[in-house]
């Protein structure tokens, strides 16, 4: 009996220290880096669903500078913002549309500052028309009098100077004549100068303030209207009519020059080197897997930055610095301005 109970003892203490010895080696021990038959082979199988194309495209890199990229209008995107902070009352065009320099986008609300114009113009035309129109006719009557007194006197003077030669008229008499004549002449000529004072604008100062104040109504008024900076394409429309807009805000009109198109493309600081204006180039879109869009580099920054276009990997680094490159396209048929494109320089150093 004794015996027994010391086998099963035996048994149980073989029993605990394999247990024990499995896990200490199981903790202790380093994960194979030999890998396994059937990991190499699961490695190399793909599978790519029908209709679709893997995402990692295998292009030449041989001598190529690649940088994700942005299709842009020709000198970028213009965002119109409006001045001042308003409702909008009216937009004048569509996504689409082309316009020219000047042409109105967008009206905000403007029935105060439209008030405020027509009583600065009111006020403008009195001062120049109103109660002093009187005054001038008046002032110029008063030195046409004058010139015909002037002239009676002088004709006067003359004939008694005539009579005094022939024995008709005293000295006296002559002497009167000459101070009358001289006396309507000075008259006249007094008369005539507030005459144009009066027709060239007595008030100078009162019609400079009302033409003033009419001016800054109209500033005030077409601050409301958004016109276009620039002759483009109106690529997108942020607001509504009726939405309240502010200069801080989102910019109410998104439009760019579409004659042409270019590709801006992020140039990783380690290959600035090896590209120059002029050097041949190409973008890749995934909308056209088999197409490569053609071009030239114009335009190569003058200071490093941060990435400006980034992708969905999630693994991509963007503490990198970049040098923003400009590549004119060829035929840009079928991209649009903001797609994503990859961009690919053919280095010439």
């Amino acid at each position: 009996m004794k015996l027994k109970k010391n086998w099963k003892l035996y048994i149980g203490g073989l029993v605990l220290a394999s247990m024990v010895a499995f896990i200490v080696r199981f903790v202790l021990a380093e994960p194979s880096t030999v890998p396994q038959e059937q990991d190499r082979v699961a490695a190399q199988r793909t599978s790519t669903a029908a209709g679709a194309r893997d995402e990692h495209v295998v292009v030449p890199r041989e001598g190529l500078v690649a940088g994700n990229a942005i299709v842009e209008p020709r000198d970028r995107e213009t965002k119109v913002a409006a001045a001042v902070p308003g409702r909008i009352a009216a937009i004048a065009v569509h996504e689409g549309a082309k316009v020219v320099r000047g042409a109105l986008l967008v009206q905000l609300e403007d029935g105060p500052e439209l008030a405020a114009l027509r009583a600065a113009e009111a006020d403008y035309q009195k001062a120049i028309h109103g109660q002093r129109r009187e005054d001038i006719e008046a002032t110029m009557d008063d030195a046409e009098a004058a010139r015909a007194r002037a002239e009676l006197s002088a004709e006067a003077f003359h004939r008694t100077e005539q009579a005094a030669k022939g024995g008709a008229a005293t000295a006296d008499e002559l002497d009167k004549a000459r101070r009358q004549a001289d006396s309507d002449r000075y008259t006249f000529e007094a008369s005539e100068a507030r005459a144009r004072a009066m027709a060239a604008g007595s008030r100078y100062e009162d019609i400079t303030s009302a033409r003033a104040r009419r001016d800054q109504a109209k500033a005030n008024l077409e601050r409301l209207a958004v016109r276009a900076p620039i002759d483009g394409e109106i690529l997108q429309m942020k607001y509504r009519i009726g939405e309240y807009v502010t200069p801080a805000g989102d910019p109410l009109v998104v439009m760019g020059d579409t004659s042409a198109l270019r590709v801006r493309i992020d140039v990783d600081e380690r290959d600035i080197g090896r590209i120059a204006v002029g050097d041949a180039a190409f973008a890749v879109a995934d909308a056209y897997p088999e197409k490569k869009f053609n071009g030239k580099v114009v335009e190569i920054g003058y200071r490093m930055g941060r990435k400006n276009v980034r992708t969905d990997d999630p693994t991509e680094r963007i503490d990198t610095k970049i040098l923003e490159t400009v590549i004119e396209l060829d035929d840009p048929k079928g991209l649009v301005p903001g797609l994503r494109v990859t961009g690919y320089i053919k280095g010439s150093k």
